[in-house]
């Protein structure tokens, strides 16, 4: 059972409802270390002292808040609490709304909330109480030093807080050069939408979660397998040239595109497959030159 990351209390109208939160993610990333070039020894950093240059432990370390330049107010674990002890303590849902209603961008990072002793039933009454009417609650919470707002979500048997950024953190679109909205201003034909939804509606499949995987972070780490094996652990592999951008035409046949994405062949142009020849060229070309001599003389040039 992964550790609590904070205790408090739901507060659901009149209602509290103790829970733990623990974190709903895991992380896989690389774990690289960085190292000197000149002799591979590992990188490390100090806490130290920034006026007499001395190592600092980690008991003597405590936090402070610059109010002026090298001025600092010092702020103790006990201090931001007392600032608002139920904003520490408390989640306290504000509002509930359509799940639907908030979009993607906003959401953070996803917890887990699992009840407290003596907090089941009336966890379990807010979970339902969500599932039914498919509502999210929205609440504010404080966690390490910063109040967040947040989704309570009911996933399952479970009930999710999910971090949400505040509306001031989202990037507005506004500025963003986009394709127009609409299908003439984006300059999509009928015909496009249409192949492309039949294209969506070819791939579309149930949520299956489990069939996906970091096939990066396995490449990397059998990268590291075969270095190893070859002794190359110290070996220091030079940047590859970057490919020369391709110069040609920006106008994207997307009809094609999609046609071969649907297992179908892109219709044949026949006016510029052809060959561009009359038909009393045609016969004068062969009746003068049988085809097998002029494909053996073609590698002799070549060769030559």
């Amino acid at each position: 059972m992964a550790r609590a990351l904070w205790k408090g209390a739901i507060s659901f109208g009149l209602v509290h409802i103790p829970v733990e939160l623990i974190s709903a993610s895991l992380d896989h990333e690389l774990d690289l270390s960085m190292l000197d070039r000149r002799d591979f020894a590992p990188i490390g950093y100090k806490r130290y002292n920034k006026q007499t240059g001395k190592d600092v432990e980690w008991d003597d370390i405590i936090k402070g808040y610059e109010y002026k330049t090298d001025e600092y107010v010092v702020l103790s674990e006990e201090d931001l609490k007392q600032a608002n002890v139920k904003a520490t303590q408390t989640i306290d849902i504000l509002a509930f709304v359509d799940a639907a209603e908030v979009p993607l961008t906003f959401y953070e990072h996803p917890y887990y909330l699992l009840p407290a002793k003596g907090g089941e039933k009336v966890y379990a009454l807010l979970r339902e109480t969500l599932r039914k009417a498919n509502k999210v609650g929205i609440a504010t919470v404080v966690m390490r030093t910063k109040q967040h707002l947040c989704a309570l979500v009911c996933i399952g048997d479970a009930i999710v807080l999910n971090t949400l950024r505040f509306a001031d953190e989202i990037r507005a679109t506004d500025d963003l050069e986009l394709p127009g909205s609409t299908l003439k201003a984006a300059g999509i034909t009928d015909k496009e939408l249409k192949m492309a939804l039949s294209l969506v509606e070819g791939m579309s499949e149930a949520w299956a979660p489990e069939q996906y995987h970091d096939s990066y972070r396995e490449d990397v780490l059998a990268l590291v397998k075969k270095k190893i094996k070859a002794k190359q652990t110290r070996t220091i592999t030079p940047p590859s040239p970057e490919p020369e951008e391709e110069r040609g035409s920006n106008v994207i046949d997307l009809v094609a595109l999609l046609q071969q994405s649907l297992g179908k062949k892109a219709p044949a142009k026949a006016p510029a497959a052809a060959p561009r020849k009359s038909a009393s060229t045609a016969k004068t070309t062969r009746k003068a030159t049988p085809a097998t001599p002029r494909k053996a003389a073609a590698p002799r040039r070549k060769a030559a």
